[in-house]
């Protein structure tokens, strides 16, 4: 389909703003109200008072009223995409510091829910009035009921998957033996005389299939650029919470650590314990998880953070190596978020690595194989562990 040329300048005039009118083209209607609500955030300035604006537009700004705030998230929820609603929301609470708008409850019901909008909210909480608490708590459940319902079922099943064959053993029981496993695995003996495989190795499930089979401990830095891993990690953790086989420890911490794990049935609950920002002592947090696990060959650890170390480095990478030596599967993701490459401590990474522990970035899609790749005890895939940092 061929764009006119009335088409392109109309297009250009929209994302060029009213700076560049030599375009020639003159905005009407919805695309005047549309070009008005991004002057309003993107030509204003942090502390700009509305101004009067030519005929058929909104002032440029967005001044410090609730109401006319709350107006502004209405139209750009009209004009444009949610994926872009979050974004220009986040911008406006960055450029313009509306952050302390979200204290109003008519102004959170206005805005449409994100990862970062949580993010914003969970380092507001000690500011939020009782007025405003229930309905920042039900805008954080919208939230994570939207990531339960993308991420829970896969992550169930694909897991589900990973225990099944690493509890598979070789001399099962006759009830037990998994058939189509033990073929495969003696193709080499087919008989075609007789039309028969002859099994020299059976595969079968383990019988306690019920039973705990894997401990699992989430040791996520909660350091205020670790927001939106907070957020996710809350629900995984909830998420394998609450699959009986793994057996999921929840521990957040910044210069100090707090156990969540008690709090794992309601993710909000956990979010709301979380204390975004400070500082990060990532060798006194690995002490606390070392203290839980029992039994090492059997248990993952998944530490998530930059890495930039507050607290004693080489004891954090002692501890590492001691944890691996003793069986334990450790994980290091660099961020748990959909938010591309993060910035992290580029050396403490290569250390990691040379342990046999790569650290890499996970988006929350991904996240499920990860963790099946540990408990299979199987390397992570390449293709997600690509630019991190590697060993020898």
């Amino acid at each position: 389909m061929t764009t006119t040329t009335d088409e392109r300048l109309r297009r250009w005039r929209l994302v060029l703003g009213g700076e560049a009118d030599g375009t020639g083209c003159a905005l009407r209607g919805r695309d005047a109200a549309m070009d008005g609500a991004l002057a309003a955030l993107y030509r204003a300035v942090p502390d700009e008072a509305a101004r009067p604006g030519r005929a058929g537009r909104r002032s440029a700004g967005l001044g410090g009223s609730a109401p006319q705030v709350a107006r502004w998230l209405g139209d750009i929820r009209s004009y444009f995409p949610s994926t872009v609603v979050q974004l220009m929301q986040q911008d406006a609470i960055t450029r313009l510091g509306l952050d302390r708008l979200l204290l109003e409850p008519e102004m959170l019901a206005a805005v449409e829910p994100d990862v970062h909008l949580v993010a914003t909210l969970l380092s507001l909480k000690h500011a939020l009035p009782e007025t405003t608490r229930e309905t920042a708590r039900a805008v954080v459940g919208r939230v994570v009921a939207e990531l339960e319902r993308r991420l829970a079922d896969r992550t169930r099943s694909t897991l589900g998957g990973a225990l099944d064959r690493s509890a598979r053993v070789h001399r099962p029981r006759h009830r037990d033996i998994d058939w189509d496993r033990t073929i495969r695995a003696n193709l080499k003996n087919h008989l075609p005389e007789h039309g028969t495989v002859v099994p020299e190795r059976l595969v079968g499930y383990a019988r306690a299939r019920r039973a705990v089979r894997k401990d699992v401990i989430l040791c996520v830095d909660q350091s205020g650029s670790m927001a939106a891993s907070v957020v996710h990690s809350a629900v995984f953790g909830a998420v394998l919470a609450s699959m009986r086989t793994l057996d999921t420890r929840l521990v957040v911490f910044d210069t100090s650590v707090v156990d969540l794990t008690e709090q794992l049935t309601d993710p909000i609950d956990v979010l709301f314990a979380t204390q975004l920002g400070g500082g990060t002592d990532i060798n006194r947090a690995l002490a606390y998880c070392q203290s839980k696990i029992t039994r090492p060959a059997e248990t993952i650890v998944v530490l998530i953070s930059d890495l930039y170390e507050g607290g004693v480095r080489d004891g954090m990478l002692r501890r590492v190596a001691a944890m691996k030596a003793a069986g334990v599967q450790f994980v290091s993701l660099l961020a748990l978020s959909d938010e591309g490459a993060p910035s992290y401590d580029h050396a403490h990474a290569a250390a990691l690595a040379a342990l046999g522990a790569p650290a890499f970035a996970c988006t929350p899609d991904a996240f499920p194989e990860v963790m099946a790749a540990a408990i299979e005890k199987r390397p992570i895939p390449r293709h997600l562990i690509e630019g991190a940092e590697q060993g020898v």
